[in-house]
Protein backbone atom coordinates (compact mmCIF):
# COMPACT_ATOMS: atom_id res chain seq x y z
CA UNK A 1 0.00 0.00 0.00
CA UNK A 2 2.74 2.26 0.59
CA UNK A 3 3.17 5.18 3.40
CA UNK A 4 -0.78 6.58 4.60
CA UNK A 5 -0.14 10.64 5.47
CA UNK A 6 -2.60 12.29 8.01
CA UNK A 7 -2.71 15.78 8.89
CA UNK A 8 -2.88 17.21 12.23
CA UNK A 9 -3.40 20.11 14.20
CA UNK A 10 -2.10 20.25 17.52
CA UNK A 11 -4.27 21.27 20.14
CA UNK A 12 -3.98 22.93 23.47
CA UNK A 13 -5.12 19.56 24.99
CA UNK A 14 -1.80 17.80 23.55
CA UNK A 15 0.43 19.93 25.04
CA UNK A 16 2.16 19.82 28.58
CA UNK A 17 3.05 22.64 30.66
CA UNK A 18 6.01 23.79 28.96
CA UNK A 19 4.06 24.65 25.49
CA UNK A 20 5.34 21.48 23.78
CA UNK A 21 3.13 18.37 22.57
CA UNK A 22 3.25 15.77 25.97
CA UNK A 23 5.54 13.06 24.56
CA UNK A 24 1.98 10.37 24.77
CA UNK A 25 0.30 12.16 22.91
CA UNK A 26 2.60 11.35 19.90
CA UNK A 27 1.59 7.64 20.59
CA UNK A 28 -2.16 9.05 20.28
CA UNK A 29 -1.38 10.59 16.71
CA UNK A 30 0.15 7.27 15.53
CA UNK A 31 -2.85 5.36 16.81
CA UNK A 32 -5.05 7.45 14.87
CA UNK A 33 -2.89 7.74 11.76
CA UNK A 34 -2.88 3.32 11.82
CA UNK A 35 -7.20 3.65 12.24
CA UNK A 36 -7.23 6.08 9.43
CA UNK A 37 -5.23 4.20 7.33
CA UNK A 38 -7.15 1.37 7.65
CA UNK A 39 -10.46 3.34 7.58
CA UNK A 40 -9.03 4.51 4.14
CA UNK A 41 -9.16 1.37 2.88
CA UNK A 42 -12.58 0.38 3.84
CA UNK A 43 -11.70 -1.27 7.12
CA UNK A 44 -13.62 -0.05 10.20
CA UNK A 45 -12.61 -1.74 13.48
CA UNK A 46 -16.14 -1.73 15.54
CA UNK A 47 -17.02 -3.87 12.02
CA UNK A 48 -14.24 -5.88 12.37
CA UNK A 49 -14.50 -6.86 16.55
CA UNK A 50 -18.02 -7.28 15.29
CA UNK A 51 -18.32 -8.92 12.23
CA UNK A 52 -14.84 -10.69 12.06
CA UNK A 53 -14.14 -11.18 16.09
CA UNK A 54 -10.94 -9.52 15.70
CA UNK A 55 -8.97 -7.02 17.38
CA UNK A 56 -5.81 -5.20 16.95
CA UNK A 57 -3.78 -4.55 19.55
CA UNK A 58 -0.10 -2.64 20.37
CA UNK A 59 2.52 -5.40 21.00
CA UNK A 60 5.59 -3.22 20.93
CA UNK A 61 6.79 -0.38 19.89
CA UNK A 62 9.96 2.15 19.73
CA UNK A 63 9.83 5.87 19.87
CA UNK A 64 12.59 8.29 18.90
CA UNK A 65 11.38 11.67 20.20
CA UNK A 66 13.82 14.39 17.84
CA UNK A 67 12.17 18.23 18.16
CA UNK A 68 8.91 19.29 19.92
CA UNK A 69 5.36 19.79 18.42
CA UNK A 70 3.86 23.13 19.36
CA UNK A 71 0.20 24.18 20.14
CA UNK A 72 -1.58 25.07 16.96
CA UNK A 73 1.20 23.60 14.41
CA UNK A 74 0.04 21.75 11.49
CA UNK A 75 1.62 18.22 11.42
CA UNK A 76 1.82 14.87 9.20
CA UNK A 77 1.63 11.55 11.03
CA UNK A 78 2.66 8.91 8.62
CA UNK A 79 1.81 4.81 8.76
CA UNK A 80 3.94 2.16 6.63
CA UNK A 81 3.40 -1.62 6.93
CA UNK A 82 6.66 -2.33 6.77
CA UNK A 83 6.35 -5.99 7.85
CA UNK A 84 3.09 -8.48 7.67
CA UNK A 85 3.15 -11.89 9.35
CA UNK A 86 -0.04 -13.78 9.99
CA UNK A 87 -1.07 -12.54 12.96
CA UNK A 88 0.93 -9.56 12.81
CA UNK A 89 1.91 -5.83 11.48
CA UNK A 90 4.78 -3.60 11.78
CA UNK A 91 4.54 -0.16 11.30
CA UNK A 92 7.20 2.44 10.72
CA UNK A 93 5.73 5.90 11.77
CA UNK A 94 6.71 9.01 11.69
CA UNK A 95 5.97 12.71 12.44
CA UNK A 96 7.10 15.85 10.78
CA UNK A 97 6.57 19.60 10.28
CA UNK A 98 7.77 20.42 6.80
CA UNK A 99 11.05 19.24 6.29
CA UNK A 100 11.62 18.74 10.13
CA UNK A 101 11.36 15.23 11.53
CA UNK A 102 9.86 15.47 14.88
CA UNK A 103 9.04 11.39 15.70
CA UNK A 104 9.95 8.44 14.34
CA UNK A 105 8.66 4.97 15.54
CA UNK A 106 8.29 1.61 15.20
CA UNK A 107 5.20 -0.10 16.34
CA UNK A 108 3.92 -3.73 16.05
CA UNK A 109 0.56 -4.80 15.96
CA UNK A 110 -0.88 -8.14 16.94
CA UNK A 111 -4.50 -9.46 15.42
CA UNK A 112 -6.09 -11.20 18.41
CA UNK A 113 -9.56 -13.11 18.57
CA UNK A 114 -12.18 -10.25 20.39
CA UNK A 115 -13.43 -12.89 23.17
CA UNK A 116 -9.96 -15.18 23.95
CA UNK A 117 -7.91 -12.54 23.46
CA UNK A 118 -5.64 -14.84 21.67
CA UNK A 119 -3.51 -14.40 18.65
CA UNK A 120 -5.48 -15.37 15.50
CA UNK A 121 -4.88 -14.87 11.63
CA UNK A 122 -4.98 -11.30 10.42
CA UNK A 123 -8.25 -11.73 8.00
CA UNK A 124 -6.95 -12.04 4.80
CA UNK A 125 -8.40 -8.99 2.77
CA UNK A 126 -6.83 -6.63 5.39
CA UNK A 127 -3.12 -8.60 5.05
CA UNK A 128 -3.75 -8.33 1.27
CA UNK A 129 -4.34 -5.08 1.64
CA UNK A 130 -2.03 -3.50 3.80
CA UNK A 131 0.98 -6.04 2.72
Amino acid sequence: MGKFNWPVRVYYEDTDAGGVVFYANYLKFFERARTEMLRSQGFEQDQLINEQKVIFVVRSLQVDYLKPARFNEQILVSAEVTQAKKTSFLFAQEIVRGDDLLCQGEVRIACLDAQSMRPKAIPAAILEQLS
